[in-house]
């Protein structure tokens, strides 16, 4: 998936911290049952909450095999 936009606020300013802004390439490592979805950029994994999650905007790619 590539983000397309991210949210305005401290928790943008957090991702940037963490190398994840728009034009990043991350894929979903985990969704954890009524937790977090963990966000993986690279060998880098970033938990972010569901409500946040919802925010993000994606673009998909196909699956690879």
């Amino acid at each position: 998936m590539e983000i397309l936009s991210f949210p305005e606020g401290q928790a943008r300013i957090t991702a940037l911290r963490f190398g994840i802004a728009e034009g990043t390439h991350v894929a979903c490592a985990a969704r954890i049952p009524a937790g977090p979805i963990v966000l993986r950029s690279g060998r880098q994994e970033v938990a972010v909450g569901r409500g946040l999650a919802r925010r993000i905007h994606v673009r998909r790619f196909g699956r690879v095999s």
